[in-house]
């Protein structure tokens, strides 16, 4: 008997990873990628690597909460719901498939994107915690005033060029980005910053924490940041913040392909008790 084979089937990923050990999202030769582990376990399965195309591109030690990306299932023997189970398998323990489903052929995990967010995490209590170090930058060194730093991001809404937070060595053409939230709130010894906006400059997100914390603590002025950003004053940005306090926390669609529970708000915040030991 004849043995149907499907044309195949676009199949969309969430992904969870913590990027320590990588030098990013995109594939590099000789260096370990998320992408390049996905596409390897991929051709474990198949017996090929298709083109992989993530929503963005996070940086060396930067992690996701709830990366999407999507391929093209030529061969269409497994079905989409079942690819997560299968690259699971095959997967380093610091990378987890937390769905697959089905999209439409001319859907596209970075075109069909309406906007990301990014959360940064700042420890501030004045000891050194084991775990939360892989997951938050420890800035102890002045207190940091969530009110202020607020107050620098509220001016940032809307569409800038904002070219003093781009990282050389960027292709992209212009650095007019549509920021459409930004806010910074404490918890405890914990200081969060989350930014949503259209689309991110190369490295803008840890450039423009670098920059910020200095506003709160009150070592540069609220009119300082603004004539910075505004006059795009990249030779003014001295200092990035380190990559491991940085989460790609969620990706929007219209409509979603997976339901808001897997990815609205997966990356846990850190709970302390009123004396901040950690609980």
């Amino acid at each position: 008997m004849r043995r149907f084979v499907s044309q195949g089937q676009r199949v969309a990923l969430l992904i969870q990873y913590a990027g320590a050990r990588y030098c990013g999202w995109q594939w590099q030769p000789n260096f370990p990628s998320v992408q390049g582990e996905i596409m390897n376990a991929i051709a474990q399965v198949n017996g090929q690597a298709p083109t992989l195309q993530g929503a963005g591109r996070t940086d060396s030690g930067v992690h996701a909460a709830a990366q999407v990306a999507h391929f093209d299932d030529l061969l269409g023997r497994i079905p989409p719901e079942r690819w997560s189970q299968a690259l699971n398998a095959r997967l380093p323990s610091d990378i987890r498939i937390r769905a697959s489903r089905a999209v439409a052929p001319d859907w596209h995990a970075r075109f069909s994107a309406r906007w990301r967010r990014y959360r940064y995490s700042l420890y501030t209590g004045q000891w050194p915690n084991l775990f939360v170090r892989e997951f938050s930058w420890h800035y102890y060194r002045f207190p940091l005033e969530e009110a202020l730093m607020q107050a620098a991001l509220d001016p940032l809404i809307g569409r800038h060029s904002l070219e003093a937070f781009q990282r050389a060595g960027s292709r992209r053409s212009h650095a007019w980005v549509e920021v459409q939230d930004a806010v910074c709130y404490r918890q405890g010894p914990m200081l969060y910053l989350e930014i949503q906006a259209n689309g991110f400059l190369y490295g803008m997100v840890r450039l423009l924490v670098g920059l910020l914390v200095e506003v709160g603590a009150r070592r540069r002025s609220l009119e300082s940041f603004a004539e910075i950003w505004r006059g795009r004053r990249r030779d003014l940005v001295k200092y990035a913040a380190p990559p491991q306090g940085l989460c790609l926390l969620r990706v929007g669609y219209e409509p979603s392909p997976f339901p808001p529970a897997l990815w609205f708000d997966s990356q846990p915040q850190f709970q302390f008790s009123a004396d901040f030991s950690c609980i």
